[in-house]
This record gives C-alpha cells, structure tokens and sequence, in this order.
C-alpha cells in the first residue's frame, strides 16, 4: 500500500518542484486533445515556475503541496472571490503519482482551511476536455454551477461545491 502523502504550506522553495509536477500534469492532460503539441517544453516549465514563484512569494493566495518520501507530488493554491467564496485556483499531481491520493489529500486540506476559514460555497474552473479532472472533481461532490454555464464554445465547465460548517468540537 501506498503511504498518503503529507500535505504542508507551500513555500517559495517549492516553486521549482511545484513548476515541474504542474508542467507534466498540464502536458499529460492536454495531450489527450491535441496529441502533437509540446507543452512539455523548457518555456513552459519556466512559465509555471514563474507563475509559481509569483504566486508563492504572495500573500493573497494560500497554497499547499503534498509530499512523499521528501518529495514535492502535488500542488493546490486558492484564493477568496467573494465573502463567502473560495476559488480553488490549481490543483495538480505529478501524473507519476496519479491514483495514489495525493489530489483527494490536498482537497481534503483545502475543505479543512476552507471550513475553518468560513467559507460556505466553493467554485473552481476546470478544462471541458479534461474528463479525468472532471471525474475526479465529480467524485469530490463537486457539480456544474448552474449560475455560470459554459457558452457553447466554451473550453472550461464551471463547478461549485457547498461547504458545511465545521463540525463541533467534541465536548
């Protein structure tokens, strides 16, 4: 059996391993729509990695990673959109790692900040293509946002999640 991951803060050392798992999971699921492109390439993984350490030097964005055996697997990062809303921005796991619970772990983390946080409602973009993020989403309670639906050339499908509150502590 494979061990779960830890799931920590992200931190701005993290960008360059974060860049990479990101840059392989965007290729191997983009891939499956257009087979020939490269989307693997040093340009991309130094987009990502500027993204990244964009994001990771930041304040307004919270972000995770997962870590097994000392090293970083998966990434998660979101941001408040309204009062009550969280945007979970990116979520992605080495395709290598795939399978193995390190995506339902950093979504797991991410409801418990969520929650402690007060956020009531939960929404994310997601490519249309993407069948197994959308899957996978599905399986998490996610469910197409009927405020936001997609125009018929639409590349990404808008989903939305209710969040409970936390639960009570025990007594």
């Amino acid at each position: 059996m494979i061990p779960a991951p830890r799931v920590r803060p992200a931190t701005p050392a993290d960008a360059e391993p974060i860049a990479a798992l990101h840059t392989a999971a965007r290729a191997a699921y983009l891939r499956g729509r257009v087979p020939d492109a490269p989307f693997d390439t040093a340009a991309e993984h130094a987009r990502w990695r500027d993204a990244w350490t964009r994001l990771l030097h930041g304040d307004d964005t919270p972000a995770l990673c997962a870590v097994r055996d000392g090293g970083v697997i998966g990434a998660a990062a979101y941001h408040r959109t309204a009062p009550a809303t969280v945007q979970l921005h990116q979520l992605h796991v080495d395709p290598a790692h795939w399978g193995t619970g390190a995506g339902r772990a950093l979504h797991a983390a991410c409801l418990g900040a969520w929650r402690a946080a007060g956020f009531s409602h939960a929404v994310l973009d997601v490519l249309w293509h993407n069948h197994r993020a959308r899957a996978f989403y599905a399986r998490l309670g996610w469910h197409p946002d009927p405020a936001r639906r997609p125009a018929p050339d639409a590349t990404h499908l808008a989903l939305t999640l209710p969040l409970d509150p936390p639960a009570p502590a025990a007594p």
